[in-house]
């Protein structure tokens, strides 16, 4: 599985990629013909609360699932991101195994 890791507007620590890298990881648990994982970063309008906006893209056989989530810090929306990324490939997964 490839992630990929983009930040929009700033420079993502070494420490927020390994983070990310490690929560990303835990998706395959719940899927595993997972292609590949887009992350983007962004800040939305700084020096504000909820300003932090992450967006998890997962390429899987034949469609790509989408999440977006902002919140205070980054690690809370890639977070919520996982969580949410977690309902849907279970969602892919059981209407496969229904064809």
């Amino acid at each position: 599985m490839e992630i990929k890791i983009q930040s929009i507007h700033f420079d993502a620590t070494d420490q927020l990629k390994a983070f990310i890298e490690k929560k990303t990881a835990k998706l395959e648990k719940s899927y595993e013909d997972i292609q590949g994982v887009e992350v983007q970063l962004k800040v939305v309008k700084p020096a504000t609360a909820l300003n932090k906006e992450a967006s998890m893209t997962v390429a899987v056989p034949g469609q790509k699932l989408f999440v977006e989530k902002t919140c205070d810090t980054f690690e809370e929306s890639i977070d919520q991101c996982v969580d949410s990324m977690r309902v849907q490939l279970t969602k892919f997964k059981e209407k496969q195994r229904s064809r």
